[in-house]
């Protein structure tokens, strides 16, 4: 009798088979664009440090076309992620009330509620 476990083959492309494993893997993507996206608001927040003239530079790169497209893609794909996410929320973070469980559609509206109230606070404290 053998001792060595059984060690299936995972194919590459095996997220490909089914839409739900293809929305995860999309996701997934869009955490890295996220990412970057703070990433660079790190870097401008170093280029202001460094005085007006490296801040203005930054800017001219952001405000240029291929600063804008990126900021315009890094948007969708926040959007997209976050969308996603909320809707996967209840079964991620399942909520009891006085022992019987909260509606997944009031829990995805939190989350939309709570979001929509801090998209306007950032916006009222931008001075739009």
């Amino acid at each position: 009798m053998s001792r060595r476990p059984y060690i299936r083959k995972v194919e590459r492309n095996w997220w490909i088979r089914q839409p739900r494993y293809i929305s995860y893997m999309i996701r997934e993507l869009t955490s890295l664009f996220v990412g970057l996206y703070c990433a660079l608001l790190a870097v401008g927040l170093v280029r202001l440090a460094q005085g007006p003239a490296a801040w203005d530079g930054f800017v001219a790169a952001f405000s240029s076309p291929l600063g804008v497209t990126f900021q315009l893609a890094c948007l969708a794909f926040a959007i997209y992620h976050s969308v996603t996410w909320f809707a996967l929320t209840p079964k991620a973070m399942p909520l009891r009330m006085k022992g019987e469980p909260v509606p997944g559609i009031v829990i995805v509206g939190a989350h939309y509620a709570a979001w929509a109230v801090v998209s306007i606070v950032v916006l009222i404290g931008a001075g739009m």
